[in-house]
Parts: structure tokens; sequence; C-alpha cells
């Protein structure tokens, strides 16, 4: 029998600290642009913006950092980040390798209320491109498509690095033009097609299909960079 004592202990924490809501609102405000690329981050100045202690700023600022949204400096000053076109080729190379791994296991554990959750946002995808969508709401319907098929592979740890990578994911889908013929005869039929192999159940099928998938997406993001520094579609 379970120890209730422990098992009081051990209990999931319902209330979110108080770092966990200050990382929220520092990401939101970086995501919405309130916060430019290369503004600083003063731990004194935010503390007292919000009304808080330094200690909360400074978790919630060492979370967004390990997130890719600010660096530190040798100095240790903060700021936000500015995300580079080398950063842009780190970041889809590494997604790569979890998309992939990701829809693999989809295929095997994908449940029926996986699919329909799928099925829901394509749909969703479609009708908004269809009345005309913005660049905000085209990132938030892809990211949701991509949440759910990492939360189909029943794998935790491959969730957690997802949810790391995921603020710079979105952060550099925002420099998308949803306008051009390229991302809506691509956003739609891609992710259907994604959805229907997961469905069938063929994983080499599914792995063809996101790296085919990932090369489409570099390449609508990194129009709005320089020249490459590598393409992440190579192996």
């Amino acid at each position: 029998m379970v120890n209730e004592s422990l098992a009081r202990i051990l209990a999931p924490t319902i209330k979110r600290s108080l770092a966990d809501e200050i990382a929220d609102r520092l990401r939101n405000a970086i995501l919405c642009g309130q916060l430019a690329p290369e503004e600083p981050l003063r731990e004194a100045a935010l503390s007292e913006l919000m009304g808080v202690s330094r200690g909360p700023v400074r978790e919630a600022l060492s979370r967004i950092e390990r997130e890719g949204l600010a660096v530190v400096t040798p100095t240790g000053r903060t700021y936000v980040a500015r995300l580079s076109r080398h950063d842009l080729d780190e970041v889809f190379s590494l997604r790569k390798a979890l998309e992939q791994l990701a829809i693999e296991r989809a295929c095997m554990y994908a449940d029926p209320k996986d699919l329909a959750e799928l099925q829901s946002v394509v749909d969703d995808m479609a009708a908004t491109i269809a009345r005309g969508i913005s660049e905000k709401e085209a990132a938030e319907l892809d990211l949701r498509f991509h949440d759910i098929v990492y939360q189909a592979s029943r794998h935790q740890r491959l969730l957690n690095y997802w949810t790391t990578l995921r603020p710079q994911v979105y952060v550099m889908m925002l420099s998308r033009n949803v306008a051009s013929a390229d991302f809506r005869d691509a956003a739609v039929r891609g992710h259907q097609d994604i959805l229907d192999t997961i469905k069938s159940g063929d994983k080499q099928r599914a792995r063809d299909l996101i790296g085919e998938h990932m090369r489409v997406a570099y390449d609508l993001v990194s129009q709005s960079y320089g020249q490459p520094c590598a393409n992440p579609d190579q192996d």
C-alpha cells in the first residue's frame, strides 16, 4: 500500500510558482513584439515594474534564456535575443530530427482522440486561410498541430525538448509571408498529408513526408533572412 503521507508530499502541485507566471509574461511580451530584439531585460527594473522580489525575476530570466528568447552577455547583462540566420539553421536542423522521431512514434501510438484533434486543427487552418490569415494565427495553428503530434508520440522527454525549442520556432514563423501562394498551397495540404500518413501507420512514408515538410517550412521562413549558413535539410 502506498504511504498516504508520502503520496501527499509527492502529489502534483496545482498552483504555479511566481517564476512561472513571470516567465509567461516575459515570453508573451517578446512573442507579441512588446519587448523588441536586443532590448535590455534588467532584473531590478522588471522586479520594480512587476511588484515582485528579484529572486523569481532572476529565475524567470534564466528560463527564457534556456528557451533561446534571451541572451546573457559575458558581463552578465540580459537582452531579448535577436534570432540570426545561424539560429534559424540550428533550430530547423534540430527540429527536423525531433519531428522525424515524433511522427514515427505517432504512427505507432496516436489514438482516435489525437487524430480527431489533428483533423480539427487542419480544418481550422483551411477556414482561417480562406477568410484571410495573419502571421500570428498561422504560427499558432501550425504549432498547435505539431504539439498534438508530439503528444501522440507518447514520449515525455521528446515532448520536453520540443517545449523548449517551440518558442524559437514560433518567433521564426512570425516572419513568414502568409499571403504568398507558396504558403497557402503548402499549409493545409501539407498538414493533411501528415495526418493521413499517421492514420496509415506507414512510418517510413511519415519520416520522408515530415522531412519534406521541414524543408518547405525552412524555405518559407528563410525568405526573410540573408544568405544561408547551411541548409538544415542536408544530411
